[in-house]
C-alpha cells in the first residue's frame, strides 16, 4: 500500500485551474501566474522559511484577449521581470492554442496585452532563451520557432522538427543553447547563434510528452517518455544514464529539483494523476500524491518546495533533501 503525502500548505482560488508558473528570476521568485478560464491572476506567495509562516497574497487580475474557450498551455516569466524596481516590471508569455500572448503590467495602472498567431497548431512549451532576447516556442506543427518580443514580434529563426515539439528549455548558464524535445523521444540541444544542432540523444520509448534540463548541472536532461523517466549524462550521450519506470500508464510532466546537488526530480502521470518525486538514485519515493487535475508543475527557485495543482487548489508540498 502506497504512502501518500499530504501538502505543507495550498492557496484555494475561486476557479479551476488551467496552468501556473513560478517566477524564477532573483527579484521575483515568489511571484506566480495563474490562468484561469477567462483570466489571469498574479499572486505572490511567502513561505516560513522567509517570513515565519505560509501566507500569499492575490495583486491583480490580467485579462488576456477573447481566449474563445482555448486553454493556456504554457507560461513562462520574462527574466527581466523584477519587483525590486520602482515601477516593478512583470513581463510574461502565455501560449493558448497556436496563439502567444505577451503580458506586461507594472502590478499597478500600466499593463498590455500583445497576442500573435505563432504557429499553425497548439503550442505544447514557450521558453525566454538568450537571457530574454528571444522567446522559443514548440508546436505540434513540427516546428520550433524563435521570436523577439518588440512591439511587432517578428519569426527570425525556425527549426524544422520530425515530430511534435513538446518542451523547450534554456540553461542559465548557457544562454545560447536549448533544449528542444520531440514527441517521438528525440531531445536536441540546439544552438540560437550558430543555428546548430550540437548533440542529440534519443530516448527508448516514446511517447515523450515532457523533458527538463538541470539547473544544477547542465550536463543532465531528463525526460518522461511511456512512463519512464530517463536521465542523460551529456558526456556520455549514447546511452540514458538511468531508466526508472514510474507512471505505468504513461506520464505528463517532468522537472529537476533547481537548487539540489543530489538530483532529485518531479514528475506527474497515470493511473489516476499522481505526482511523484523521487532522488535521483533513488527508486523509493520521497513524496507520492494523488491530483484531480492536471495543470502542471513547478519548484520553487530558492527552497525545497514543489507544487503542484488540483482542481482550484495549488499545493505546495516541502521535499525532504540533502
Amino acid at each position: 500500500m502506497r504512502t501518500v503525502t499530504e501538502p505543507e500548505f495550498s492557496i484555494q482560488l475561486n476557479e479551476t485551474i488551467e496552468c501556473y508558473a513560478i517566477c524564477t528570476t532573483d527579484f521575483a521568485y515568489n511571484l506566480i501566474a495563474v490562468a484561469l478560464k477567462n483570466h489571469m491572476c498574479l499572486i505572490l506567495v511567502g513561505l516560513p522559511e522567509e517570513n515565519g509562516e505560509f501566507g500569499w497574497n492575490h495583486l491583480q487580475d490580467l485579462e488576456m484577449g477573447d481566449k474563445d474557450q482555448r486553454r493556456v498551455t504554457a507560461i513562462a516569466f520574462s527574466p527581466e521581470t523584477s519587483m525590486n524596481c520602482s515601477p516593478n516590471n512583470v513581463t510574461l508569455c502565455a501560449a493558448l492554442g497556436s496563439d502567444l500572448i505577451i503580458i506586461r503590467t507594472d502590478l499597478g495602472q500600466f499593463n498590455t496585452i500583445q497576442p500573435f498567431q505563432a504557429h499553425s497548431d497548439y503550442i505544447n512549451d514557450v521558453s525566454w532563451v538568450c537571457e530574454g532576447e528571444l522567446l522559443a516556442t514548440v508546436s505540434d506543427d513540427f516546428s520550433c520557432r524563435f521570436w523577439t518580443p518588440g512591439a511587432t514580434p517578428e519569426n527570425v529563426i525556425t527549426f524544422g522538427l520530425s515530430s511534435a515539439g513538446m518542451s523547450i528549455k534554456s540553461h542559465p548558464e548557457d544562454p545560447n543553447k536549448v533544449l528542444v524535445a520531440e514527441k517521438k523521444g528525440i531531445i536536441h540541444l540546439y544552438n540560437v547563434r550558430s543555428k546548430q544542432t550540437v548533440v542529440s540523444v534519443e530516448s527508448p520509448k516514446f511517447p515523450l510528452l515532457s523533458a527538463d534540463w538541470a539547473n544544477s548541472n547542465r550536463l543532465f536532461i531528463t525526460a518522461l517518455a511511456g512512463g519512464d523517466i530517463v536521465t542523460w549524462d551529456l558526456n556520455r550521450p549514447f546511452i540514458p544514464a538511468d531508466v526508472k519506470q514510474v507512471h505505468e500508464d504513461g506520464g505528463r510532466v517532468v522537472r529537476f529539483a533547481p537548487g539540489s546537488s543530489e538530483m532529485v526530480i518531479a514528475s506527474i502521470g497515470r493511473p489516476d494523476l499522481t505526482l511523484k518525486v523521487f532522488a535521483a538514485k533513488s527508486t523509493v519515493p520521497l513524496i507520492e500524491a494523488s491530483l484531480k487535475t492536471f495543470a502542471g508543475l513547478a519548484w520553487h527557485q530558492r527552497l525545497p518546495y514543489v507544487t503542484a495543482v488540483s482542481d482550484r487548489k495549488l499545493h505546495f508540498w516541502k521535499v525532504p533533501m540533502k
